[in-house]
């Protein structure tokens, strides 16, 4: 069987094909993505004055998931769009164009072969949730096999937390170190027959386009041209032209629009290249004073219990632990002095470096290993001693880690409150015992036969000495 999400992210929408086999089991979800196709051109929210554009960019990935599924369960492969922060802002910005682009999406599917289950726009917390529960599925720690093929849940495993970073904005989930505590930050969710309690919060405005087009509308302010603009976090010798709706058209930046706004009039940016003045430009995008030194309070004034155990990292930190040169999981020490070289290199330098070279990305890996700096280590207090225990991953063998899967997931009720298929599997203890009882009786049977041969071998050979004598 067959499922189609498209996850309808600020920057762009990326379409998942998950796969499952049709046993009634396996509706404990056994769920693999088979297909990825990424849409051309920008996120849905881009396509506010002119919804029905969204059509061709779709057709595209639409016609290869067509050639993927069997022409016989189109009918029966359900397709959920989910649409996150982008959307969420242009809702608050401009409710009535929100909600054109979504009917745009509707008309698109009613013409399609799939079984449409409708366009959403989803809270940050249930983005947060989704994450949180691809990540763990795709690891492992629901679920697993035994040695007699059946699913047990994993003992004592425990589960991982997730770092998500888009383009509007960015989540971080995990389970507390005590979730009663902190009852009222904290989602219930059932999975397998478990209870978890997780602690999500989503930081709109927090995203990495979000948050560079904060840092260019607070360069702008800070100077006095108003025609030409450094930017340290900028390539040396980079030099591009905006327009001032490029980043105060957003609703992140509307506070600091200027009186004389002007939404076709260009900014001339120009990188300079400083490792220190970016960071310090880029401190300014988190309000630490909200919290007065409270130690449950990293920015904001948000609440958020002390990060616990091992997380994943992906999306958007993925990506820039990657222009990096980085990967897996390292000390904080690395990745600064890994930032600081990048963040000093020329434009020209850049080109050679980046494995894959586009220029939208290349200007702004430096500000966004400096902003992922600031989040991670000012904004959920990892230290050097917690970093290690971050762990920046694209996928899980061949599944992205994405919310769309735990999305998709909890929408088929493919992972059942009450497992009844699933068991307990023998504690450890027991599990030794038995290994040691059935090594011993397997050694004693050996034993046993080596005697058995011994006598026999004896026993014929003694006729034949005394006929011999």
């Amino acid at each position: 069987q067959y499922g189609i999400v498209l996850d309808a992210g600020s920057s762009r929408t990326t379409v998942y094909v998950y796969e499952w086999p049709a046993e009634k089991e396996n509706n404990t979800g056994v769920v693999s993505q088979t297909f990825k196709c990424n849409v051309k051109g920008p996120g849905i929210s881009s396509y506010e004055s002119s919804p029905g554009a969204l059509a061709k960019p779709l057709d595209d990935c639409l016609n290869k998931v067509k050639e993927r599924i069997p022409v016989h369960l189109h009918k029966n492969t359900s397709v959920y769009l989910g649409a996150t922060a982008g959307m969420r802002l242009l809702r608050l910005q401009n409710e009535s164009a929100a909600n054109e682009v979504l009917a745009s999406i509707q008309n698109y599917f009613r013409a399609q072969p799939f079984e449409f289950r409708g366009a959403q726009i989803i809270t940050g917390p249930e983005e947060g949730l989704y994450g949180w529960i691809t990540a763990n599925y795709l690891m492992g720690n629901f679920l697993e096999r035994n040695l007699w093929r059946t699913w047990v849940h994993p003992y004592r495993k425990e589960t991982m937390g997730a770092l998500d970073l888009g383009g509007a904005s960015t989540q971080i989930s995990f389970i507390p170190e005590d979730p009663e505590e902190h009852f009222n930050s904290t989602l219930q969710v059932k999975l397998y027959g478990y209870n978890y309690n997780v602690y999500t919060h989503s930081y709109q405005c927090y995203g990495r386009d979000e948050a560079e087009k904060r840092l260019l509308a607070l360069l702008l302010q800070k100077s006095n041209a108003s025609a030409n603009v450094d930017n340290p976090c900028y390539p040396q010798n980079y030099n591009t032209a905006l327009t001032m709706k490029y980043f105060f058209g957003s609703l992140c930046t509307q506070s600091l629009r200027p009186a004389n706004y002007y939404p076709n009039q260009l900014v001339n940016f120009h990188g300079t290249g400083d490792p220190g003045l970016c960071q310090e430009m880029v401190s300014l995008l988190f309000n630490f004073t909200a919290c007065r030194d409270r130690e449950d309070c990293p920015f904001n004034g948000i609440h958020q219990p002390r990060a616990k155990g091992n997380f994943v990292a992906f999306s958007g930190f993925y990506y820039t632990i990657n222009a990096l040169n980085l990967s897996g999981h390292f000390s904080l020490d690395d990745f600064n002095s890994s930032m600081w070289f990048f963040c000093s290199q020329s434009w020209a330098q850049l080109q050679f470096m980046l494995p894959k070279f586009e220029e939208i990305y290349a200007r702004s890996y430096c500000f966004s290993a400096n902003f992922i700096y600031y989040l991670l280590v000012h904004g959920y207090n990892f230290n050097a001693e917690t970093w290690p225990k971050i762990h920046f991953q694209k996928e899980v063998g061949n599944s992205s880690i994405a919310w769309s899967l735990g999305y998709m997931l909890s929408l088929t009720n493919m992972i059942p409150a009450e497992g009844k298929l699933i068991q307990l599997p023998l504690k450890p203890s027991l599990f030794a015992g038995l290994l040691i009882f059935l090594t011993a009786t397997a050694l004693l049977c050996l034993l046993f036969l080596v005697y058995l041969c011994i006598v026999s071998r004896h026993q014929k050979n003694t006729p034949r000495v005394e006929h011999v004598f």
